[in-house]
């Protein structure tokens, strides 16, 4: 290729790159909306400070550290040995500002499900830890060169396919927010002596949707972006990205119309996301058919997952962040293996890539399960996860920070 088109192509590449990266960044605010709207007032800014801080400080740890880990070169498959300091000695500066935004998406999925009671330092310190050593070292398994990038099995010779990070980003994430989350406790009034759950209805259901709205636009620079460069793939990406959303968001209207005799609009907001997390995996690999197919199933895995978290497993998580980001995420993964059009096995390609995706799926899930455990559990024994139970009642906005969101208005404690 002639010199100049080159430099031209790589100029488009970098572009399409950065509206990407920008994309994935405003999903930032997507999460602050859902968490704030979606958790009482009188601790919305608690939640805009814990979400604009692990980007702050995921940005600057994932640059120092986290990408050479998880870009670095290969060490026995597990870990990244270069980039320290410097990752451009081993990437573009686009390059590391698109995975810093993806980082920041595993570390704020945490914020929601532990909302209303954790104290602040100590958020700041797992969102640390997650964004320097759980997230670039499961980063590295697969999208640095890892071993589960070439694990081949039966017929399936291309590693697992996580196109986008249904499991590697938003699982991660999830499932950290399952062990912070249950080490943590339930907020105080959710259950009842008898062990059943009470309703705590979130403050503003409006600015909720509204950050569900802005998390649909950035996906479509999750997805799409993950290309890396400007592609023809985009537009089938964002296609399939689009329609698993609307059917996880359609599928969850009608359970929760058939469970409830109305249809719930919080729930059915989450049923969008679901669809979103779902289908991150597999967007580039199926069919727009089987991404349909991706949505009708996270509608039902996020409203009997949100059930089955709150009333079985007794994770108080106020957002739902578990089922929409841990066991979507994970059953969009697995779900790769059927529909993908290349080795799925509707496809004719035998039990080989759902394998895979199993084997990534389970690693994935026990590595951040056992690193939280021991992350949390060593919080909660030296400076404490929770804040006092007057804090709790008072808010986090005064407790924490002393002002308040709403200063003009009378809050419900």
């Amino acid at each position: 290729m002639d010199a100049t088109l080159l430099a031209k192509v790589e100029s488009l590449d970098t572009m399409w790159m950065l509206v990407a990266a920008v994309l994935v960044f405003f999903m930032q605010a997507g999460f602050a909306m859902v968490e704030s709207g979606f958790t009482r007032a009188k601790n919305a800014s608690n939640i805009i400070m814990k979400n604009l801080m692990d980007f702050g400080i995921g940005s600057l740890l994932f640059f120092v550290a986290g990408f050479g880990i998880m870009y670095g070169d290969n060490i026995a498959g597990l870990i990244g040995g270069s980039g320290f300091l410097d990752p451009t000695t081993i990437a573009s500066p686009i390059d590391i500002l698109f995975q810093t935004v993806f980082c920041a998406t595993a570390a704020t999925i945490v914020s929601g499900a532990m909302a209303e009671r954790t104290k602040f330092v100590s958020y700041l310190i797992y969102s640390a830890v997650i964004s320097l050593v759980i997230y670039p070292i499961a980063g590295h398994w697969l999208w640095g060169g890892g071993w589960l990038s070439t694990l081949s099995i039966g017929s399936w010779d291309g590693g697992m396919i996580d196109f986008a990070g249904s499991t590697l980003v938003h699982s991660v994430g999830g499932w950290s927010a399952l062990v912070g989350a249950k080490l943590l406790g339930a907020r105080i009034g959710k259950y009842k002596k008898d062990g059943t759950p009470n309703a705590i209805p979130g403050h503003n259901i409006t600015i909720g949707a509204l950050g569900v709205f802005i998390l649909w636009f950035g996906w479509f620079g999750f997805n799409a972006g993950s290309t890396l460069e400007l592609s023809q793939d985009i537009g089938h990406i964002a296609m399939t990205t689009n329609l698993s959303a609307a059917l996880g968001a359609i599928t969850v209207m009608f359970i929760s119309w058939i469970k409830y005799g109305k249809p719930d609009v919080s729930m059915t907001l989450n049923g969008a996301l679901a669809g979103l997390v779902a289908i991150t995996a597999g967007c580039a690999a199926v069919s727009m058919w089987g991404a349909i197919a991706i949505g009708v199933i996270a509608g039902f895995v996020v409203v009997f997952g949100v059930e089955f978290i709150e009333r079985k497993l007794k994770v108080d998580d106020p957002v739902g962040a578990v089922a929409v980001h841990g066991f979507s995420g994970a059953v969009g993964t697995l779900a790769v293996g059927i529909f993908a059009t290349d080795g799925g096995l509707l496809f004719g390609g035998g039990f080989g890539l759902l394998v895979v995706q199993a084997v990534g799926v389970l690693s994935y899930m026990a590595w951040t399960l056992t690193m939280a455990y021991i992350l949390f559990k060593i919080i909660k024994s030296t400076i404490g996860l929770r804040v006092t139970k007057d804090e709790e009642i008072m808010g986090l906005d005064l407790g924490e920070h002393g002002s308040e969101s709403y200063n003009d208005f009378v809050l419900k404690m």
